[in-house]
């Protein structure tokens, strides 16, 4: 079977402003027709690392390259094989659906009936047909995401960039939209997408978490939670913020985190059963209600593995 290139490859990719790194020396690839994740918090480089990719900004250091073309020397063949939708609504909301389409349409090169093939198809992949018409400014959030996702696969590119397209977006129309993007994968476009939400997370194949500039983790959902080798417990105590206290002074308890009215502890592997755990804590003066054993989910890697490489970070602006 013959092998295919990477559709995005990134090598020791790096970019510095003035004395501070945004992006340090992060490297991964991205198979054709994948769905990547790109995970981390605000700031930590993921909008940066998306627009080197895209031929927008030049790297420091390092070097990627997008559907066979180096960023820094071909940065325009590198826009005209992909296309980008930001996290930031871009469109212009006082034109109508099928104007905007129209727009874009044309400075992707389209015109007459290719252009027309093209809008009307796109159009009825999102879901945008009999709106055509409407002002994109009067559309819900969830209907201009679709647009300016519709904008973006106009020239049909073969990578397709997607900066936080969710946020915002109410949760069923969130799962609509993942299906759009699973069914542009099927079809064999590559797709790398940033997203706050750790459940969209699990519809990717693969997913990088980034953390002050640097990448952490790298793998499939489940080999990512694999790596973190802890026990977690969940706890339903009286006052959050003292047992997160109390809790601290314990060296077998790694580290807590909220979820919601409660509370995740994270131990040692083997240090405790929940009847143990139990006994420990009311001996420091947490009295639990509930206890018990949980499995480790993405979140939780998330907490472990992302906020204490970020810790190293914090009096910087990162």
């Amino acid at each position: 079977m013959q092998q295919h290139p990477p559709a995005i490859e990134a090598t020791d990719l790096t970019k510095v402003f003035g004395r501070f790194t945004a992006v340090d020396r992060v490297s991964f690839t991205v198979q054709p027709g994948e769905i990547f994740g790109f995970l981390g918090p605000n700031g930590a480089g993921k909008s940066t690392t998306i627009r080197m990719l895209c031929g927008l900004l030049s790297s420091s250091s390092g070097t990627a390259r997008v559907g066979g073309h180096d960023i820094n020397r071909d940065p325009d063949r590198v826009r005209q094989c992909i296309g980008y939708m930001s996290q930031r609504f871009s469109l212009y909301r006082d034109l109508t659906v099928a104007e905007n389409l129209m727009f874009f349409g044309g400075v992707y090169g389209l015109a007459n009936r290719a252009l027309r093939d093209r809008t009307a198809e796109v159009m009825r992949v999102t879901n945008l047909a009999g709106i055509e018409s409407h002002i994109t400014g009067t559309l819900s959030g969830a209907v201009q995401q679709r647009l300016a996702l519709a904008c973006a696969i106009l020239h049909q590119p073969s990578i397709l960039f997607l900066d936080e397209p969710t946020s915002g977006v109410d949760p069923v129309s969130r799962r609509l939209f993942w299906e759009l993007i699973q069914d542009l994968a099927s079809q064999g476009t590559t797709i790398l997408i940033t997203t706050h939400f750790l459940d969209e997370a699990e519809f990717c194949a693969r997913i990088g978490l980034i953390s002050a500039g640097r990448l952490v983790s790298l793998g499939t959902p489940a080999t990512v939670k694999a790596s973190v080798s802890e026990d977690v417990f969940e706890l339903s105590v009286g006052d959050l913020s003292d047992a997160i206290d109390r809790l601290k002074t314990d060296p077998a308890i790694l580290a807590t985190a909220c979820f919601g009215p409660r509370l995740h502890a994270y131990c040692r592997r083997g240090a405790f059963t929940a009847d143990s755990l139990r006994v420990k804590l009311g001996a420091a003066g947490v009295p639990a209600t509930a206890i018990r054993p949980v499995l480790l989910s993405l979140e939780d890697a998330f907490m472990r593995l992302v906020v204490p490489a970020a810790q190293p970070a914090a009096g910087s602006s990162v």
